[in-house]
């Protein structure tokens, strides 16, 4: 073979090669492919050590394993998640980039703070990972052991007695004006900048009662520092089996289920969102995965689809604002 018959063979290899590169990264689901050579940023909606955090680290280390490639979890708190949703708009589109947070990114905080962009266009929901109720816990000297005698309490104080919550105009806050008119009570609510501020005054004395997420309030109910009076949850929680449901009690319009998911924008690959999406659900049949859930007062989330979640979202949202409009709450 003579050198100029080499060098055209060579080029007809290389020729040959580069239209095949070209028609892999023009075939459908290409972009998702290459998006997933890089490592997975899954940016929280939230602060390090929330709920939303500590399930986007299980979720990563689970993902890691599922799809082979490096995952970094990156809390973004701020502006009620609103901050975490700016972020990832701003990144490629392409499948690399996740958002772990909870359902009221879209039902509650369009209520709460004034945005400049919609929610429930700007995110979509791909999969449910986690889900938690809400628990009315006192403080040690509320004198009071059950529901019945809390409501009689208040009764008996007219004015006098006040609720926190994690934050005003969150599912916390409705939940309390819900039992205001479902019981007859006029508890005053007060308004936190987060599930620890209100707990640690509550623990103190400075608040009596406060309604927050199972998975924080958890640790302090087992340890005595503070006492829980009803769970929102559909049934009764395993880890508190003792403590009635609101339902159970009569209120069944306060049964409220709080979801933490995975997220993408709407536009990402249809195949990288269906990719993440079957990911999460795997890892969701682990028995350490639901036994960990379960131990900080988690449940596992449910195969629900996003067009699921979608509609479930819109219905959670006409909810929570019919309640704040009854009371004028305007967002900050």
């Amino acid at each position: 073979m003579t050198e100029r018959t080499r060098t055209d063979s060579l080029r007809r290899l290389l020729c040959t090669a580069a239209a095949a590169t070209l028609a892999a990264l023009a075939a459908p689901g290409a972009q998702a492919q290459s998006a997933s050579a890089k490592p997975l940023r899954l940016i929280v909606a939230g602060p390090a050590g929330g709920a939303s955090d500590i399930v986007a680290r299980m979720l990563g280390d689970g993902l890691q394993k599922e799809l082979g490639q490096a995952v970094v979890v990156d809390p973004k708190p701020g502006a009620g998640g609103a901050l975490a949703v700016n972020d990832l708009m701003q990144v490629p589109h392409d499948g690399a980039t996740a958002l772990v947070g909870i359902s009221g990114l879209v039902s509650e905080v369009p209520h709460i703070v004034k945005l400049r962009i919609d929610m429930a266009k700007e995110i979509k929901p791909i999969a449910e990972f986690a889900r938690f109720g809400l628990v009315m816990v006192g403080h040690p000297s509320v004198p009071a052991k059950t529901m019945g005698e809390l409501i009689a309490y208040i009764k008996a104080n007219p004015g006098k007695v006040s609720y926190a919550s994690y934050s005003a105009g969150t599912i916390a806050h409705v939940t309390g004006l819900k039992l205001n008119q479902a019981a007859g009570l006029d508890m005053t609510h007060v308004g936190y900048k987060g599930s620890m501020p209100g707990l640690t005054d509550v623990m103190g004395g400075h608040v009596p009662l406060m309604i927050d997420g199972m998975s924080t309030a958890l640790p302090l109910i087992k340890a005595g520092k503070l006492k829980a009076f009803a769970v929102s949850l559909p049934q009764r929680s395993p880890m508190l089996p003792d403590v009635p449901t609101f339902r159970e009690l009569g209120f069944p319009d306060l049964e409220t289920v709080v979801w933490i998911g995975v997220w993408t924008t709407p536009d990402v690959p249809a195949a990288a969102q269906a990719r993440l999406r079957q990911a999460t659900l795997k890892i969701l049949e682990q028995p350490a995965v639901r036994e960990r859930l379960q131990e900080i007062g988690l449940a596992v989330g449910q195969p629900r689809t996003s067009e699921e979640l979608t509609k479930t979202l819109r219905t959670d949202y006409d909810k929570v604002g019919e309640v704040l409009r009854s009371i004028n709450f305007t967002p900050e």
